[in-house]
């Protein structure tokens, strides 16, 4: 029980990497690294106390090294920002002026750019009376396009007293600008056990979700889903989503359901995975208004840390934050922070088995 930090080797630069262990002695273990404020690992129990990885990752930093890995870019695991999700045409417009971002998916900017906090070595130091780390990352004025100097702080923390994990995110600037943060683990509460996501089950309390175009950018329309293809209300096999034909552009999932219409104070359940076989359960609380649902159509071919092989459909994200495009769909709950307005959220992973 509690917290162990290591070496985890080095970038190509020669910065060291180090990877934190957090233990609450129940079973349940979460490792994460500095470099990315990356979750590499999530050990939870199934129903017969047998402890087993539910994310999608490497054992080793080499392997988030490769040009394969990078080619490709899933996030396995890191935190997103300065704006998790894409931005319309890598601009926006903050107080009358427009500001060019840095574009990396085409015309547009994923997941705050080229460069963005999932490359980042953050300063990792153990919380003094939790289970727990703190991951600070200083974002300069300019970085990637954006205004103003950022200082972002990520709590993550394991519960002593049961298998959750809480994230706490803040953030600070000195001028008016966006901020969106997530972290991007894939999950398969399965793995070892099935290479994809098909027999899950999956729920989401929302009832409208945010069209988007062939790029992902929303229309700014806000649509029911209930009936429909995307809706999620009730559980349902993601192996059956994904099939639907009225997906086959996204491959699957990859949109944007609207949990509220404004951030909430405290997290709010917002969606539910499970698996029969293993029994277990994963529910996804937080205070953001969106949750993007992935269900992985566009992973590529990787070896993952025991030698499994990672395909499309191998886990499914499910990203808490606020919607895609924000700054430009001025009806969308706003991304903006001030000098005297922080940015604050809140995620938890609750773990069941049963």
């Amino acid at each position: 029980m509690g917290v162990e930090i290591r070496p985890w080797g080095r970038l190509d630069d020669g910065r060291p990497v180090q990877l934190a262990t957090l233990s609450n002695g129940r079973g349940f273990e979460v490792r994460i690294s500095d470099f990315g404020a990356r979750i590499v690992s999530i050990l939870a129990p199934d129903r017969d106390g047998t402890l087993g990885e539910t994310v999608l990752g490497f054992a080793a930093l080499e392997d988030y090294l490769t040009d394969a890995y990078r080619a490709a870019g899933p996030y396995f695991g890191a935190t997103v920002g300065r704006y998790a999700n894409r931005i319309g045409g890598a601009r926006f417009t903050l107080d009358g002026r427009e500001y060019r971002l840095a574009a990396n998916e085409g015309a547009n900017q994923l997941h705050g750019g080229p460069v963005g906090f999932n490359q980042a070595v953050w300063t990792m130091t153990p919380l003094a009376d939790e289970i727990g780390v703190r991951l600070i990352h200083h974002s300069p004025d300019g970085d990637q396009g954006f205004p103003g100097a950022v200082s972002v702080s990520l709590e993550v923390v394991v519960a002593a007293d049961e298998n959750r994990l809480v994230l706490r995110y803040f953030a600070t600037t000195d001028r008016p600008t966006h901020i969106n943060l997530t972290t991007h683990p894939y999950f398969n509460l399965a793995t070892g056990v099935e290479r994809t996501i098909h027999a899950h089950e999956v729920a989401v309390l929302a009832n409208h979700y945010t069209p988007a175009d062939d790029a992902c950018i929303p229309t700014g329309d806000i649509v029911s889903v209930l009936g429909g293809p995307l809706d999620l209300t009730a559980p349902r096999r993601l192996g059956a989503i994904i099939d639907q034909a009225a997906l086959a552009g996204t491959r699957g999932l990859n949109h944007n359901y609207v949990l509220g219409d404004q951030f909430a104070d405290t997290p709010r359940h917002a969606a539910t995975l499970s698996h029969a076989a293993t029994g277990r359960r994963l529910e996804v609380w937080t205070t953001e208004p969106g949750l993007q649902v992935y269900s992985g159509g566009y992973l590529p071919e990787l070896q993952g840390r025991n030698g499994e092989q990672i395909n499309p459909t191998a886990g499914v994200c499910l990203e808490t934050q606020h919607f895609p495009d924000s700054p430009n769909q001025p009806h969308f709950p706003t991304t903006r922070i001030d000098e005297h307005l922080p940015y604050r959220s809140q995620t938890e992973l609750r773990f069941f088995a049963g």
